[in-house]
């Protein structure tokens, strides 16, 4: 045959303009899911040291956010490549090397639960923003759409979630 029917069993991801479109194990994303989840394991060790106070978020906006973290976590991985734009990395490594500061600055500030919160400039949490745009950067480089659903669950959850606990947290400084 000439090839107009895909194979069996893989995706043809030029039937769908280079985007991904099936199910199978990508190496880029398991590198991305793991860059991002490998800071959150700092609060094993490093737990804030003036305590972590229970602030009340909506039980759907919490539902929502440990979807997206769930999808964000997996989708990456578990969903086939399209067709890489290289041209995204360097905006995928930017707010990786970010959220990273990020993380420096709750660390070497003296690991106060406002810090994992706190504004910079005029970005409101930026430690909630920051991996939304890392997913979406990462969707684009990927030509993944479904990253980006997961991003944009993420982004639902995470930063209302943030702003919530960020209110409450400078209520109570």
């Amino acid at each position: 045959m000439s090839g107009s029917t895909p194979s069996r069993g893989r995706c043809d991801n030029a039937r769908f303009g280079g985007y991904a479109s099936g199910v199978g194990f990508s190496l880029f994303g398991f590198v991305v899911a793991v860059a991002v989840l490998a800071p959150n394991s700092l609060l094993l060790i490093f737990r804030p040291s003036d305590g972590i106070p229970v602030v009340k978020v909506s039980p759907i906006v919490t539902w929502i956010e440990r979807s997206g973290q769930a999808l964000c976590m997996v989708a990456p991985a578990i969903t086939q490549t399209g067709r890489v734009s290289w041209w995204w990395l360097p905006v995928f490594l930017f707010t990786l090397a970010g959220y990273y500061a990020l993380w420096g600055r709750y660390l070497v500030g003296g690991r106060r639960f406002f810090d994992l919160y706190r504004p910079l400039w005029k970005v409101p949490v930026p430690m909630a923003i920051t991996p939304v745009l890392m997913f979406f950067a990462t969707a684009a480089w990927l030509s993944n759409p479904w990253i980006a659903v997961a991003a944009a669950v993420l982004a639902a959850g995470h930063i209302p979630a943030s702003l919530i606990i960020a209110r409450h947290s400078t209520l109570a400084t």
